[in-house]
Formats: C-alpha cells, structure tokens, sequence
C-alpha cells in the first residue's frame, strides 16, 4: 500500500519545519501539530492492518483537525475500516470521505497528480489578490483538493484559478470559512 502524507517534510523535520510555517499560518503551532500528529496515527494504524496495507492506496491530509482521506480501496468494507481507524483518533473534528471503490491507482497517474499539485499551487501563488499560502492542495486521480482556513472569496477565487490548470479534472473545496 501507498500512503502519503502531504506534510511529510515539515513531519520530519518537525521543530525547524513547524516553526517556519506558523509564521503563515491561521492555525495554532498547537493545531499544527496536532494535525501531524493525526497524519501519523492515520498512516500507523493503515500500516498496521496487513490487509489494507497490502490493497489500499489512502492519503491522509489533516487541517485544522478536519481530515480529508483520499484514495482507493477495492471494497467497501475495506473503506470502511479506514475511516473507522482515523474516526478513533484524539482530536479529529470531522472526516472527509474521498476514497473511491476501486484498484489502487498507478504510480504513473501518482506521478501525474504530483506534477498537477505542483502546477496548481505555482498558479496559486502568482494569482492577484489571493493569499496561497493559506491553502492547502492535494491531487488525487486528476481530482484536486483545496483545504485551508479562508474567506469566502479566496476560497472561490482559488478554486476557479485551480480549474484553469491543465490536467485538473475537478475542484473540490474542504475550506473552513473565516467569514
């Protein structure tokens, strides 16, 4: 199974990474860290069942303690079993379901949906009057994920930027709305 974990870098290099990126952020350095923290519990105990991590391809994305868990599963009651794993965790608010019933994905459309993320977020800076860096962008499947704490008209804005990058098949906003 491949699991991703979208804030793998700052994860690893916690102390510097943390810092850096709460001088940007909405959240608390506590909200920051309980975010990867829950990214990590997610991606142990996924690892820990031998079954899900034999056939399953789940990401996990937290912001804000809202989880957003995409990627593919090819039954149902392996889906299931996910969001019962991450539903036990400390401080998760709410789940967000996007695991599709189906084979994993290959890593040729990983890669692809790394390049669109790469993309999305390069449009998203040199966008006018939009603060990127309050958004977060998770690609899966050509489907590209928008997470953050924003107003109402950053949050469209972005998602009729995002929607204008070649190879975005769709938008799907997970904001919380600070307006």
């Amino acid at each position: 199974m491949t699991l991703s974990l979208q804030a793998c870098a700052p994860v690893l290099v916690a102390g510097a990474a943390t810092g850096a990126s709460v001088a940007n952020d909405r959240r608390t350095a506590g909200t920051v860290l309980e975010d990867q923290t829950i990214e990590l519990k997610a991606v142990g105990a996924i690892q820990g069942d031998e079954e899900l991590s034999k056939s399953a391809h789940v990401s996990i994305t937290s912001f804000n303690n809202v989880v957003l868990v995409t990627g593919q599963t090819p039954a149902r009651g392996l889906r299931d079993r996910v969001l019962s794993l991450i539903n036990s965790i400390d401080k998760v608010r709410r789940i967000h379901n996007e695991i599709s019933i189906e084979e994993p994905t290959s890593l040729k459309t990983r890669s692809n949906d790394t390049w669109v993320t790469t993309k999305v977020k390069s449009t998203l800076l040199g966008a006018k009057g939009l603060e990127a860096v309050h958004i977060k962008v998770i690609t899966e499947n050509g489907v590209v994920y928008l997470m953050g704490l924003v107003t109402h008209q950053d949050g469209d804005t972005a998602a009729k930027t995002v929607q204008q990058v070649k190879g975005v098949q769709r938008v799907v906003k997970v904001f919380e709305y600070l307006d």
